[in-house]
């Protein structure tokens, strides 16, 4: 249900309260004294010979829908999860990027992706193209503490070189896959016709020797148990767990799928068996936490990296959308963190966060130090998590894509001549939503869904159509999480405000990366392995990069007659 008009009308009015001060120049830093309410709380509990700094595991998680944990009242049993959520802080104002390489790039540098150059879809296999080395990585930070760094699991920040491999960013061990999907048990992937290749490794080369046909989540679990078992508690551990499940294909063990023969979809089955698997690898992690010495000097966070695909059995319900958009139901995720160490335990916390916010966060837990030239757009929000203090994030861009301007009647007119809403972009500030352009998929699509075999059947989802021309919408989402109530028309000066806002955050973005497949990727000239392909000598020109200039690619369009620019 909507608050009243009042209660929006002091919404607005604090919000412009907000956005006045920031264009004034009252702009947030993650640097400067830190804090150390943690650290201190904790100077007398130290045993003798152990280290200060926290042990960090961070469990990443692929393609986890928004109800498809129990704790938000899915059918899916997941014990596991539900305890260490219980008993920890729930992050249910937390957010992510819709897509897979997004999340991942923003976990690692603490920057957004128009920061990095990386603000169109995903890194593809065959593209020479990955996380920007000139970034440093939250795992080279960490090891720069004194940490040692260890990855398993599922990378997708790109490898055509050597110096984008996980063991040149910051990881002393990585163990796992390269691509963003793959064959469960044979680690295979086609990028289409006659580019299929091999995708497991150990450090730089294939694993060829420790695969032994296991399912990746048990092989994962395994990895990991083996790396705490063989590391010296006393000594930092920063161990990042990247499943590759619950992404498709939909593969899991037989035992896990006999518990959902209630299902009648076969796509629903076998991604809550995928899940119950999932569930189960979390709680042996947590045993050997324990088992091993690390628990009482541990912070665990778990999250998933964008919402749930629906066609692959995923849900979000009562959140809108899906995988790949912006509506609430990509981007809002599952998340929580478990620990000893925080001071409110067994709480909830609604306070807004955004996977930026590890980066400042871990760092600093870790004791490391963050440079004034990182231009960081995370916080530190140790405190808001472990005290329930507030948050210290005003606002979220959730993207601007330059590339993507597929909104047919998106105009400069509709955005008040401040911006062109055929121009895919979405803004979170307090309260309030904006989204411009294509969002994505925007169903709603609830539980009764999945009681066919056919998921396809579209008479079982909330669909809504927008009158003709719609490029803008305005949602107050404390209020409607749902997105249900369109306040553009409503509220246009707060429309106005949040496009200026766009605006500036625009005129930071550096050009986009999204260069064509190279057919030097192709494993059959790699012994059938991902792999990097280029060489030392070979370094791209920059025009090979493909950079999208946001002005440009409007003027581009326009000559095109795609877009029409309107006073």
């Amino acid at each position: 249900m909507m608050r009243s008009d009042a209660m929006d009308a002091r919404t607005g009015s604090a919000f412009l309260l907000t956005l006045f001060t920031t264009f004034c120049g009252v702009v947030h830093s993650t640097y400067g004294p830190w804090k150390t309410s943690f650290h201190a709380s904790r100077g007398n509990h130290v045993e003798e010979g152990r280290s200060s700094q926290p042990h960090i595991i961070f469990i990443m998680v692929d393609d986890q829908g928004f109800r498809d944990v129990g704790y938000h009242g899915s059918e899916i049993k997941t014990p596991t999860l539900d305890r260490l959520a219980a008993t920890g802080v729930k992050l249910e104002n937390y957010y992510v990027q819709p897509l897979c390489s997004p999340s991942r790039s923003q976990l690692m540098t603490g920057r957004y992706q128009i920061h990095t150059g990386l603000q169109h879809s995903i890194i593809r296999p065959s593209q020479p193209n990955c996380l920007p080395l000139e970034n440093v990585t939250l795992p080279q930070k960490l090891k720069s503490a004194g940490y040692s760094t260890h990855m398993v699991g599922k990378w997708h920040l790109g490898f055509y070189k050597r110096g984008c491999m996980p063991t040149q960013r910051g990881f002393d061990t990585f163990f796992g896959s390269l691509l963003g999907s793959g064959d469960y048990y044979t680690h295979y992937k086609c990028d289409g016709p006659g580019l299929c290749g091999y995708d497991l490794h150990e450090g730089e080369e294939a694993a060829w020797e420790q695969d032994q046909g296991v399912y990746s989540t048990t092989m994962y679990t395994q990895k990991a148990v083996n790396i705490l078992e063989s590391h010296d508690p006393k000594r930092p551990i920063f161990l990042y767990l990247a499943y590759q499940a619950v992404h498709s294909p939909l593969q899991v063990p037989a035992r896990f799928l006999k518990r959902y023969k209630s299902i009648p979809n076969l796509h629903r089955r076998k991604y809550a068996a995928m899940v119950s698997c999932l569930d189960e690898a979390v709680r042996n992690i947590s045993h050997a936490l324990k088992h091993f010495g690390y628990y009482d000097n541990t912070v665990l966070v778990y999250s998933s990296d964008n919402g749930g695909q629906p066609m692959a059995g995923g849900s979000n319900w009562p959140l809108r959308g899906s995988k790949g958009s912006y509506w609430e139901g990509g981007i809002r995720a599952v998340g929580f963190v478990h620990s000893p160490l925080l001071v409110k335990k067994g709480t909830t916390s609604r306070a807004l966060m955004h996977i930026t916010d590890w980066y400042p966060t871990l760092v600093t837990l870790g004791e490391g130090t963050l440079d004034e030239n990182q231009n960081l757009d995370g916080y530190d929000v140790w405190e808001a998590i472990s005290e329930g203090r507030p948050s210290p994030r005003p606002d979220i861009l959730h993207n601007i894509d330059p590339v993507y301007i597929k909104a047919k009647n998106g105009s400069w007119k509709a955005g008040f001549g401040i911006w062109n809403t055929a121009v895919q972009a979405a803004l979170r500030v307090g309260d309030w939503k904006l989204l411009t352009g294509v969002p994505g998929y925007s169903d709603w699509i609830p539980p009764q869904t999945f009681s066919t075999l056919l998921l396809a059947n579209r008479w079982h989802k909330e669909r809504i159509s927008w009158q003709r021309g719609k490029s803008i919408w305005l949602f107050n989402i404390t209020a409607d999480p749902y997105e249900r109530v369109d306040l553009s028309r409503r509220y246009p000066h707060v429309v106005k405000m949040m496009l200026f806002r766009l605006l500036q955050y625009n005129k930071t973005a550096v050009p986009c990366r999204y260069p064509p497949k190279d057919y030097r990727s192709n494993p059959q000239y790699n012994g059938g392995v991902w792999g990097p392909w280029y060489t030392d000598g070979d370094e791209e020109e920059d025009n090979n990069l493909l950079p999208y200039d946001l002005e440009k690619s409007w003027k581009k369009a326009k000559r095109r007659g795609k877009l029409k620019r309107e006073s």
